[in-house]
């Protein structure tokens, strides 16, 4: 490895270490409290923090600063407006963790698209043994209880997060298909088809139709700004693969079948988690009414959801399997971070987040528009391949990742061990959509001129 591939791999070592914590298995007790990936994020604000003094040099540019922070606004008066100063404080802490201080301090660790790829592949390592310990739960019997069986793959999350696996597989598959889409390596583009191929048994098994739609949406979204032509290909190979594995040879359990069509299914005899989930998001909407610019408060959506909530919300949501014994888990967020937040934070929240949010989803579309200017890899001969930009990989990875979160957001909210992941992932995208260009193309011409890694350690 070249002088530029190690100095890429160490500046994302904390960051990587944080991802590793993920790998561990979740002690019972842990769904509401700080885990071990959660304090190794801790670790790592605090090492850039030092960093930056030890530097003396300006944090973030005026953007970034602006983007990044601007949810500290809605946050501020949400936690002053939270029913107790605990809760106000314990929220107030955990949103910055997860959408201002950790994506800042991954912002600041990656240096260049080499760093990027290098995190981007942690993901898919992640998601691939997430992914091969929920395989195993669902073809042993030793998951988590779904529909009276041990069947649903949770990895090593345990069923009181059940969307932990999901959400881990999810991100690794999108950054695969990313990968696979954007570099002129070829080695590099069959390990990530084939990382992307094989994640897609776990996410079937994991049973969650919210990380199943928001995959399908954020690849479909990557293959078609990767161009046209492929697009239609790569949708006609996906539709043939289905009509043979589906149709042909009858692949695909009836679970699996009705899984996916109460997804539909609002009025017309829906299952009780559906009944619970748009009774919460019918409560939400209720308190936001009573306080529609600040909302009720940090932590307020359990506190007044029962004032709010109609009899047709259950008791919890049953909770066995995987070594855990049965009970009830309590059913304390609307599953809908949008409306957690305007439930809790008013429009003033809604505002700023979901701003934030969308200011980068703008600057990282604007980022592989500006990519796809650069000039490509080598051709391989007159008759060979069309070039591709060098940095479209790490643009595809950046999109696909931030629309996944924002779709997915419609089904689920922050909670649980796996939320930490979201934060990097968010530093990912921040990195992509608001580092300065002028880094990004110093680094690229230091790759052109061959100073870069060789092919397989972070090579464009």
């Amino acid at each position: 490895m070249t002088r530029l591939g190690a100095r890429a791999a160490s500046s994302v070592l904390p960051v990587l270490a944080v991802i590793a914590m993920l790998a561990l298995p979740v002690l019972p007790g842990d769904k509401d409290g700080a885990n071990a990936a959660d304090a190794v994020s801790g670790l790592l604000v605090l090492w850039c923090g030092i960093r930056l003094v030890r530097d003396r040099r300006r944090p973030l540019s005026r953007t970034a600063a602006v983007v990044l922070g601007l949810p500290v606004v809605g946050l501020a008066l949400a936690a002053a407006g939270a029913t107790s100063p605990e809760a106000g404080i314990s929220g107030l802490t955990r949103y910055l963790q997860i959408f201002v201080l950790v994506p800042a301090a991954v912002l600041l660790s990656v240096r260049s698209r080499a760093d990027f790829r290098v995190l981007a592949w942690a993901f898919v390592g992640l998601a691939l043994w997430q992914g091969a310990v929920g395989v195993y739960q669902y073809v042993t019997g030793t998951g988590a209880s779904y529909v009276g069986e041990d069947i649903r793959a949770v990895g090593t999350f345990g069923p009181t997060d059940v969307m932990g696996m999901a959400t881990v597989v999810s991100l690794g598959l999108v950054c695969a298909v990313g990968l696979a889409l954007g570099p002129p390596a070829a080695g590099q583009r069959a390990a990530a088809v084939l990382c992307a191929v094989v994640l897609v048994v776990p996410l079937a098994v994991s049973f969650s139709r919210g990380a199943w739609i928001a995959t399908a949406a954020a690849c479909g979204l990557q293959v078609v700004l990767a161009g046209l032509r492929r697009a239609v290909t790569v949708f006609a190979a996906v539709a043939a693969a289905g009509v043979v594995l589906v149709g042909g040879l009858g692949i695909g359990s009836a679970m699996f079948q009705e899984r996916i069509s109460s997804i539909t299914q609002v009025t017309d005899a829906p299952d009780q988690s559906v009944t619970d989930r748009y009774t919460m998001w019918a409560a939400a909407v209720d308190m936001w009414r009573e306080q529609p610019l600040t909302g009720v408060g940090l932590k307020g959506f359990a506190e007044y959801r029962d004032g709010r909530a109609s009899l047709a919300l259950s008791s919890g949501s049953d909770i066995a399997g995987a070594g855990t014994a049965y009970r009830k888990q309590p059913l304390l967020s609307p599953h809908n971070m949008y409306l957690l937040v305007l439930s809790e934070q008013g429009l003033v929240g809604l505002v700023t987040l979901v701003g934030s949010w969308l200011a980068l989803l703008v600057c990282a579309a604007r980022g592989l528009v500006r990519v796809r200017r650069e000039p490509g890899g080598p051709a391989r001969g007159p008759g060979g391949p069309a070039r591709r930009p060098r940095g479209l990989d790490c643009g595809l990875v950046a999109c696909g990742v931030l629309v996944w979160v924002l779709v997915d957001f419609v089904y689920a909210d922050i909670g649980g061990p796996s939320t930490v992941l979201t934060a990097v992932a968010f530093g990912l995208v921040a990195w992509w959509a608001l580092a300065d260009t002028t880094s990004s193309s110093r680094a690229s011409a230091e790759e052109r001129a061959g100073v870069t890694a060789p092919e397989g350690a972070g090579a464009r």
